[in-house]
């Protein structure tokens, strides 16, 4: 297939792309910056500009591009360009892809489970109320600016990642430090959920939605076994041979980040199931958060 990336330079991205080339796939990348190559197609969200008659016969789109929502403190001026990253550039793409005169078979649009806002214990599914913290909002606002790709008929895929594991980056990048000196631990009360999944089910995932014309709407990707952050801590103090039995002191983080983004993205939590990917025919490589771990260890990334 002839498939268009957003957000190439991503985390995600930066792990799909080669898994598509290998696969045999044509891989088309939306840029905003000078191009890097032939298969680099220009658009500038904030002008609601694109280059519409490059995209006309792709085969799908794979739309991962946002300013990182876990970065920097939370400003009214931050938080707007979260927002706007994710609505302007998903409403233009979608608007582009609907008026196509031959517009590709699926959009596969990146999401994540911040929809569900703190939910402690309740296991949820994607047929759940959303939150209404920050992170909710935005969320739900940008799965919403997909709806002109799906009302003209192109199948949609809302992919509402959970915490994705790699050793290279994300989360799990920033605490691999402080527990290889041995002063990682749990974060708060412990007791929040934290719905992970490694990179390379993440990838799979994608793939898997890419191919599967039966799976579309919200489709939550994280693994089936999410932890407390509390397990989390002293899973990872394990794989790491270091123990993880002080707890991370809030304080400094709320002064570097603010206190409202300590509590949605540390404090809050989310138990979400993995019930209809997994329905949909999905295999996980790593179900268990103990084996996610160990294998992102040993991975060459990890040292």
């Amino acid at each position: 297939m002839d498939v268009l990336v957003t957000g190439s330079h991503g985390f995600i991205a930066g792990a799909l792309i080669p898994r598509l080339r290998a696969e045999g796939h044509r891989v088309l990348r939306l840029v905003r910056g000078e191009s890097e190559g032939l298969d680099d197609v220009h658009w500038d969200p904030d002008g609601d500009t694109i280059e519409a008659d490059r995209l006309d016969g792709i085969d799908a789109v794979v739309h991962l591009a946002g300013a990182g929502i876990g970065d920097k403190k939370w400003t009214p001026e931050r938080k707007q360009l979260v927002l706007t990253s994710r609505t302007r550039g998903t409403g233009l793409l979608a608007r582009t892809l609907a008026a196509l005169a031959n517009p590709p078979r699926v959009l596969i649009s990146g999401s994540a489970v911040g929809y569900y806002g703190n939910r402690d214990d309740d296991l949820v599914a994607e047929d759940a109320a959303p939150g209404h913290d920050f992170a909710a909002e935005v969320v739900q606002a940008w799965e919403a600016a997909t709806a002109p790709a799906e009302e003209a008929g192109i199948r949609v895929v809302r992919i509402r990642t959970g915490i994705v594991l790699a050793a290279h980056g994300g989360v799990l990048g920033r605490l691999l430090l402080p527990f290889k000196l041995g002063i990682g631990g749990r974060t708060g009360s412990g007791r929040q959920y934290m719905s992970w999944i490694a990179l390379d089910d993440e990838v799979g995932a994608i793939l898997h939605v890419l191919t599967h014309d039966d799976v579309r709407g919200a489709v939550n990707l994280t693994a089936p076994n999410p932890v407390t952050n509390r397990e989390f801590a002293r899973a990872l103090g394990a794989a790491l041979h270091r123990p993880a039995v002080l707890p991370t002191p809030l304080l400094p983080l709320k002064v570097l980040y603010g206190s409202e983004l300590v509590q949605a993205l540390l404090v809050d939590g989310q138990r979400v199931s993995s019930a209809k990917l997994v329905a949909s025919g999905y295999q996980f490589a790593h179900p268990e958060l103990d084996d996610a771990l160990r294998a992102i260890l040993r991975a060459p990334a990890a040292a």
